[in-house]
C-alpha cells in the first residue's frame, strides 16, 4: 500500500506547484541562453582580394597569351569577359567571341527588361558587363556585404560577378516552386523580378 501513499503524495498540489515551477524556470534559462545565442555578432565574411572592374581590365589582342574567360555551358550562345555575345561556333581557341563577325555584338541587351532582367542568360552577362552598370552593381555588392552573402563575396572582377548575378537565385522566384517573372528569369540588377524600379536600359 506504499505506492498508493505515494501517488497520493505526488498528486498533492504543493508538489505539482514545485514541478511546475522547476519546468517554468527551466524554460526561461534556456530561452535566455537561446537569445544569447542568436544575439552575438555573426562573423562577417571580408573579400580576401581586391575586386577588379570590367573598365580596369586590360585585354591587348597583339599579346600571345592573350586569352578570356567565358560563359562555357551555353549551347548556342557564349559571352566573354569583355561583353561579347557570339554563337558558339564563332569562339576562338583563345576563349574569345570572334569580335570581327557581324554576329557578334558587345554589351548586347534586346532582350533584357529596364529593371534589369533578361531572357537569356548570355545577354545578361553581356549588358551587365557595360560600363555604365558599374554604380549599380557597387550598391549589389555593398548589399551583398551587409546580408553577409558568401557567394558575392568570393567572387574576384566584374565578370565574375556578373556570372554570379546572372544565375537564377532565391529573388527570381516566388512561393519557392515559380519564376516571378518566366520571361526574364536572369537578373543582374539590385531589384527583384517584378519590380516596378526602372533603370535606363542600353540598347
Amino acid at each position: 500500500m506504499w505506492y498508493a501513499a505515494l501517488i497520493r503524495f505526488i498528486r498533492r498540489r504543493i508538489v505539482l506547484g514545485i514541478i511546475f515551477t522547476l519546468s517554468l524556470f527551466y524554460c526561461i534559462i534556456s530561452f535566455v541562453h537561446k537569445s544569447d545565442y542568436l544575439n552575438n555578432d555573426v562573423p562577417q565574411i571580408k573579400r580576401t582580394k581586391p575586386f577588379i572592374w570590367r573598365s580596369l581590365q586590360v585585354h591587348n589582342s597583339s599579346a600571345d597569351d592573350f586569352t578570356c574567360q567565358n560563359s562555357v555551358q551555353g549551347r548556342t550562345f557564349i559571352v566573354d569577359d569583355r561583353g561579347f555575345v557570339c554563337l558558339r561556333a564563332n569562339l576562338l581557341p583563345n576563349g574569345c567571341c570572334n569580335e570581327l563577325l557581324s554576329t557578334t555584338v558587345q554589351y548586347l541587351c534586346d532582350t533584357c527588361k529596364p529593371n534589369n532582367c533578361c531572357e537569356i542568360y548570355e545577354n545578361c552577362i553581356s549588358c551587365c558587363l557595360h560600363p555604365n552598370k558599374k554604380e549599380m552593381l557597387e550598391n549589389v555588392l555593398k548589399k551583398a556585404a551587409e546580408h553577409n552573402s558568401m557567394l558575392l563575396a568570393s567572387v574576384s572582377d566584374h565578370f565574375e560577378l556578373c556570372l554570379a548575378t546572372c544565375r537564377t537565385n532565391s529573388q527570381s522566384v516566388q512561393h519557392e516552386n515559380s519564376y516571378k517573372d518566366p520571361k526574364a528569369k536572369h537578373c543582374f540588377g539590385d531589384t527583384a523580378p517584378g519590380s516596378n524600379s526602372v533603370e535606363n536600359e542600353v540598347l
